[in-house]
């Protein structure tokens, strides 16, 4: 397979060319019937709107020859069938495969990469035996009764896809089932989760593939302690999912442990068990296997190589036409929906820690823009909060508004004649609308110049298959930009920085703990940063 740079591209050159005259959304007449209809797409119960973006014909068709130019589509089949992605040619990188997909790809009979999905189907037949366990009164605590409260301990991928997902379906989750998360070392937030919990029905879920993550270990042993505290054994209450053969893979001290592998990363893992065994208590067996449904039917809708026909692809496309030529640095990323509240959240790490990169796969630094700084909140409280510098602000954001024409609970009603869901769809298509199109006025401080790139996915209603949809999509979105950059989007070599030298500052903590200077770090910045910072 060859790897291009994205700036040597001949479809590169061509879109440069476009980019200095882009379509005009703010004149009249610039987004007549026949354009808003023809500018869309539809995949997986989704239709993405995009007649809102700075885009014509011959844009769409030069990103088209991007996407082709770049073997986007074939490298994303690549993936799938298990080829080693996660390498930088010719340096020392982590040299794995990247298979989140085949957590998913377990309801067809040729799955792309069969010793993947087989090892995902042994763990979902541990899960499905485990929440029976629970639903039969087989597995209870000390007292006979039922649990009723599972949290979920783990940072970064660990927990930010799990979490955003349970905010996501909590419309669905079962009665007399709830699910908390604790991520920050901070210990403010454990004792903040465990206040007012009744341990004695609770379940913890303890979430690191290595068995070693620093502040999930260290939150761990606060609950422990907590458990002893009131006179419960942890090892009837804490589950683990990690690696298999890690220290956490230990039935000793763990009631249960699930597994994943090297080969699915922390930001992809929440259709692992990563998140399925949160998201199997909540919302039952059968609720997690419909979020599962939808990831894989987008991601076997990715496969297509026409554009117009590919959401991901099409939106991974739009998104580089607007970071790389039209040289806008963020992206916003507004769901109207209450229940999306942590999907931005999500969405930044998955971005930003897959695409934050300045090496090409060739180990070579990048002569182009990579991955846009990612953002969002839900409408309409952004509204009143950062669309003034949206509408009128110096810089310039693309959004990406995420919709859905029917609520999930259905409990509305009619004041002045509408109901809330038609006041926040009446909301997410006038800004929509208002960002591209602008206004004119006599008075500057009332005048909108528009042009204000966009666009609009709608779904019929969140449920667990649209949720596990929109999930695969953004997925496959954040790589089919990786491959079209040239980068690898499966490492994440700036976290482990951070890491190592927090493992420093540690030791020399320890060492003053324990009266001991650590005479290696008498030079180091890191001894002026302790004391400026007065923690010494």
């Amino acid at each position: 397979m060859e790897f291009k740079d994205f700036a040597n591209l001949q479809s590169v050159q061509t879109l440069r060319k476009l980019a200095a005259t882009p379509y005009s959304l703010a004149g009249r007449g610039a987004l007549p019937p026949e354009r808003i209809s023809g500018y869309q797409a539809s995949s997986c119960d989704f239709d993405l709107l995009y007649a809102t973006q700075r885009i014509d014909e011959q844009v769409l068709t030069a990103l088209q020859e991007l996407a082709d130019e770049a073997e986007a589509v074939k490298k994303f089949k690549a993936m799938k069938s298990g080829e080693v992605l996660n390498t930088i040619i010719g340096h020392e990188s982590e040299d794995r495969q990247v298979l989140h997909t085949a957590c998913r790809d377990v309801f067809s009979d040729s799955p792309c990469e069969p010793q993947a999905t087989a090892q995902a189907l042994v763990q979902l037949a541990r899960l499905k035996t485990f929440l029976a366990d629970l639903d039969n009164g087989i597995l209870t605590n000390e007292q006979g009764k039922n649990f009723s409260t599972m949290i979920q301990v783990g940072i970064g991928g660990s927990d930010l896809g799990p979490r955003a997902l349970y905010h996501g379906l909590k419309r669905f989750c079962r009665q007399g089932r709830d699910a908390c998360f604790i991520a920050n070392v901070d210990p403010d937030d454990a004792a903040e989760v465990l206040a007012g919990i009744d341990l004695s029905r609770t379940l913890v879920n303890v979430v690191s593939k290595s068995g070693s993550t620093l502040e999930t270990l260290t939150n761990e042993g606060l609950i422990r302690q907590r458990f002893i505290a009131e006179g419960l054994d942890p090892g009837k209450h804490i589950l683990s999912v990690t690696g298999e053969g890690s220290p956490m893979d230990d039935p000793t001290k763990y009631l249960a442990s699930f597994h994943m592998y090297d080969y699915i990363g922390g930001r992809y893992s929440a259709t692992s068990m990563v998140g399925g065994v949160t998201l199997g208590f909540v919302l039952g067996y059968e609720g997690f296997l419909e979020l599962l449904r939808g990831a894989n039917a987008m991601d076997i809708a990715a496969e297509e190589s026409d554009l117009r026909k590919n959401i991901p692809l099409l939106m991974a496309l739009l998104g580089i036409w607007n970071h790389n030529f039209l040289g806008f640095a963020t992206l916003a990323v507004l769901p109207y929906s209450q229940a999306l509240i942590r999907f931005p959240a999500h969405l930044q790490q998955c971005d930003m820690e897959s695409n934050g990169k300045s090496i090409s796969k060739c180990g070579n630094p990048v002569a182009w823009q990579t991955g846009p700084v990612v953002w969002g909140e839900p409408g309409t409280n952004g509204q009143h909060a950062f669309y003034q510098l949206l509408h009128q602000g110096t810089e310039i954001v693309p959004v990406e508004f995420i919709g859905f024409r029917e609520s999930q609970y259905g409990e509305d009603m009619l004041v002045e004649g509408t109901s809330s869901q038609q006041k926040l769809l009446a909301n997410l298509l006038a800004q929509s609308l208002a960002l591209a199109s602008g206004q004119e006025h006599a008075n500057p401080n009332k005048a909108f110049s528009g042009n204000r790139p966009n666009s609009l996915l709608i779904g019929e209603r969140l449920t667990p298959y649209t949720m596990g949809s929109l999930l695969a999509l953004y997925e496959n979105k954040i790589a089919f930009q990786g491959f079209c950059w040239n980068i690898n989007s499966f490492d994440q070599e700036g976290v482990q920085l951070g890491k190592r030298m927090a493992t420093r500052i540690l030791s020399e903590f320890a060492g003053k703990e324990n009266g001991q200077m650590k005479d290696l770090l008498q030079d180091a910045p890191e001894i002026s940063l302790i004391q400026a910072a007065r923690l010494g």
